[in-house]
This record gives C-alpha cells, structure tokens and sequence, in this order.
C-alpha cells in the first residue's frame, strides 16, 4: 500500500531526531578522517563511506580515474517510474594549520573540524538520505543516485569531472541536490566563474644597486598585479537583466549579507581578483633571477570569461611577463532556475522546518553543481554556514547539522514522491551561454 509523502517525512524527521546523538558521533568519525586535498588521497575516507552504506544495505560501487582518488556511486529505483534524483558531495578537505580541527570536539554546540562546513556535514546529509530513503523506495517514483567524490578541491579533474566524462549517463540525472556550505537562510542559484592562473617574469639577476644591468621580476610582476586590479578587481559584470533584478531585490541583498557578511550582496553582481601566492627572490640586495605569482578571479554570470582571459594574456605580454592558466580550475559561471522545482520545495521546507523564507543568492565560491548546470540540469545547494569554512575554527553548530540532514531528506521526499515526467525538470533550464532565468 502506497504511504503518504508527508508521513514518510515526519516519520524519517522522528527518526532522525532520536538518533541524534548517533548521527553527531558519525559527523565527528567523518571529520576525525585526514582527506587533505592536496595530496588527495581519499582511501580511508572513503573505506568510511562504503562502511554506512553496507552498514544500510545500500547498493553502490566505487570508481577510480587514480587509486589513491576514489569515487563512489550508488543508485537505488523506486517502485513506480518518475525523475531521477542525484546526491553530490565531496569527501576532501582544506589543509589545516591547527591541529585540533581533527579531533572534531563539541564545544558550547559546535562541533569544531575541518570539513565541518566544507563540506563533510552536508555530504553526509546525502549520505544519511540515500540510505534512510531506500527502506521508502516501494512508496516512491523515479530513481536516487549518490555520488561521493574525490577532488573537488583540486578542480574536480579526479572527481565529478571524470563521473560526467566516463559516466555521464548514470549521473545526471534529472535534478542535483547539493550539500556544499550555503546557509539555510538563502537559496545559492548562481556562482561565479573562475580564472585562476599563474604569472611569471624571469631575469639574469645581479646586485641590487646595479637596476642597469637587468630588470627586476618582482618589480615586473607587482606592477602587472596592480593593472589587473586597476583594470577588473571590484568591476560590475554585465549582468542579464533579470538575474541582476533578483541580486538587487532587498531581501536577497538582506539574506546575503547576513550570511556572508555585509557587502556580499554587492559582491556578487561584481568581478573580483585575488593574489594568493607572490614567490621571488632570495636576498633584499640581490635582483632576483625570477618571481611568481598565482591569481584567482572571479566573473558573475553574464560577463564573458573568455574575453577577460584574452585580454590578461595580452596584458601579461605587454608588462614582459608569462601568464598559464590552471585548466583545472577555471570555468565559466553556472546557474539554475531561481523559481524552479527544486529551489521551491527546498524554499517550502525551510519554510517548514526553521520558520524562515530563504531568498535566492549568488554562491561566491564555486561547487560541482556546477556541471550539471551546464547540461541544463538543474543543480542546487543546501549545506551549513560558509563562514567558518578552510579558517582555523571551522565548524558547524548541532543544530544546523541535524538540519541539513532533515531538509535533504525531506527535499528527496518531496522530488521522488511527485511522479511528474523526467523531461519536464530541464525544460527552460539555462546554461552559462543562456543566463536568462526561466
């Protein structure tokens, strides 16, 4: 006999509730687990994620492009045919510099770990969702697939990247639902795209008080590194019209700034640049032989990429210095349908669960999503706070853990328990190349 949506959903929330204690302790094992990217290796983590899904009876298997990267997919079909549903989280972590974040201690509700916002919390919410759900499959329509990856950190080349290239037929689903830090008072509909690339200027070296006899890498590079910020950091993007509609809208610059800090929602209709690294020389009297410096910039949706990358490289000829750009992580921006489906059941069931609208906003960092919305698939994220992500006190409250899990699973619900056609979710669907909201 079929069972209601909603009473699967209340029951699951009970259950969830009365293993909360359980389920914290194997937030904490997952966050106890070293998967610094670089160097990658993910073996023992995801050993850990074979062991809950065995643990659950719940199908999958584990793919590889490198051994020491491992990704594991899993899918289960439910009883009537309908959409499919993907899970997507990553298993990899920022490096640390404080020790203590790999004992993932509880301290005044907060659970303090690397990964704990970015983004272990909601890949085990996908997880957890995957194998709570199957028990319900002979009550629900379509398919759930999970994908945990490697190497989000890194680009994704090892990970989500190499699921679309090898399997892109099993993995795309109709719909992606994604764990990634987002904070449950905002909708992520949008993100940025990336540049990020690597300058260089060299030179025969000598004495410092000779400039005469060579020129000096650093000097090259610094001014090089002013006119890009000159020319782009800060810039307002050709944003399309209606997408430059909702980031203005007060309650999406309200619910920006109160998850990201004031100023976000005027960072994200902007162009941003960043100088992470700047490496030369050896001795303040000596005019180096070389310096390098790596860069990261950021371009909304609407503002061609390409174009701005073309120019940074003729920039870079013109100040005597070598631009390469890292392939691996730039790419054009993503978005996906602020109104459709799955942004409103996700909407309706923070509604539901915390008492509070969530508007759309444009992520400022990136994520996987982003390869589904580029094959017009609809992809979006509901994770913890962002803010404490890679710093020295990441964490995630108890609270908001518990809560991730709780709208994934009801999100799942609300998807698998509509039969509605598969085609019908990319219907409109936008790209990077047609940012034009549906």
């Amino acid at each position: 006999m079929s069972k209601d949506v909603a009473a699967i959903k209340a029951e699951l929330c009970r259950m969830i509730d009365e293993r909360r204690d359980e389920i914290i302790a194997l937030l904490q094992r997952f966050l106890q687990i070293r998967s610094v990217n670089p160097p990658g290796d993910m073996r023992e983590t995801a050993d850990f994620v074979r062991s809950i899904l065995d643990q659950f009876g719940s199908p999958h298997r584990t793919v590889a492009l490198r051994d020491d990267m491992p990704n594991i997919i899993g899918r289960w079909d439910a009883a009537r045919p309908g959409r499919h549903l993907v899970l997507n989280g990553h298993m990899d972590v920022f490096p640390v510099t404080n020790e203590r974040l790999w004992d993932a201690e509880i301290v005044d509700g907060k659970i303090m770990g690397r990964g704990a916002s970015d983004m272990k919390t909601g890949t085990l919410a996908s997880i957890l969702t995957y194998c709570y759900l199957y028990p319900c499959s002979e009550h629900l329509s379509g398919a759930l697939t999970l994908t945990v990856v490697s190497d989000e950190q890194s680009g994704g080349r090892y990970g989500t990247k190499y699921l679309f290239d090898a399997f892109a037929d099993e993995i795309a689903g109709d719909c992606c639902l994604n764990g990634e830090p987002s904070g449950l008072a905002n909708l992520r509909f949008t993100e940025k795209g990336t540049l990020r690339f690597q300058l260089s200027a060299r030179s025969a070296g000598g004495h410092g008080g000779y400039p005469h006899r060579a020129p000096n890498p650093i000097e090259a590079i610094c001014k090089l590194v002013a006119a890009i910020y000159e020319r782009y950091h800060l810039k307002l993007a050709t944003l399309p019209p209606e997408i430059d509609a909702v980031l203005t809208s007060p309650e999406t610059i309200a619910a920006a700034d109160a998850n990201l800090g004031k100023g976000a929602g005027d960072i994200a209709r902007r162009i941003t640049v960043n100088v992470g690294i700047i490496e030369g020389g050896q001795k303040a009297t000596q005019i180096p032989t070389g310096c390098v410096t790596h860069l990261d910039i950021r371009v909304p949706i609407g503002s061609d990429r390409d174009v701005i990358r073309r120019d940074l490289e003729k920039l870079a000829l013109e100040h005597g210095c070598e631009m390469v750009v890292n392939e691996d992580h730039s790419y054009p921006a993503s978005m996906t349908d602020p109104f459709g489906e799955m942004a409103t059941i996700l909407r309706n069931n923070i509604k539901s669960l915390l008492g509070h609208d969530a508007p759309p906003v444009s992520s400022l960092g990136g994520t996987d999503t982003r390869y589904w919305r580029w094959r017009k698939i609809p992809a979006i994220i509901c994770g913890p706070s962002p803010i404490s992500m890679g710093r020295d006190d990441e964490h995630v409250t108890i609270d908001e853990a518990i809560a991730v899990l709780k709208l994934h699973v009801m999100c799942a619900l609300d998807y698998l328990g509509n039969a509605g056609a598969a085609s019908s979710q990319n219907t409109g669907q936008n790209t990077s190349s047609d940012p034009r909201p549906a």
